[in-house]
């Protein structure tokens, strides 16, 4: 059986193959109490159009080192498609740049459950959404706890 003449692995895509880079289902903060458990205990921080709502914790064994919630409120886009926009660039900025952070919790022993709010009433290009991720994750990578 032949195989595909662009199927072969060089460098770069093997290097893709070791990184998993996705977002699953237990790297999600879900469940009512796990939230409010989040915005009850939590402590806030503002960067440019993202309200960030995180609350440190001590590892545990059966839980990743970031569980993540991202919101984007109805009152500042009434059209779905829009919050869908917003949450698909938000969810993509923090799956690609997020490994400081799991580097520097896993260091120090601890976890963290994060929320996402926008609070900007316009629609961002993804850089913008990217740079402001990337101060998030600088900001909480560096605070002491």
């Amino acid at each position: 059986m032949r195989k595909h003449p662009s199927f072969r692995i060089d460098a770069f895509s093997f290097l893709m193959i070791q990184r998993v880079a996705s977002f699953k289902k237990d790297e999600r903060l879900c469940g009512v109490r796990a939230v409010s458990e989040l915005f009850e205990e939590g402590r806030t921080l503002n960067v440019r159009s993202l309200r960030v709502i995180y609350r440190i914790m001590p590892a545990g064994n059966d839980l990743k080192p970031v569980r993540v919630l991202i919101s984007v409120p109805k009152r500042h886009f009434k059209r779905a498609v829009d919050r869908n926009l917003v949450r698909r660039r938000i969810r993509e900025a923090w799956r690609r740049n997020r490994e400081p952070l799991l580097v520097h919790l896993r260091e120090k022993g601890s976890r963290a459950d994060i929320a996402l709010i926008w609070t900007d009433t316009i629609i961002r290009s993804y850089d913008i959404t990217e740079k402001t991720i990337k101060e998030v994750i600088t900001k909480l990578s560096g605070l002491k706890y």
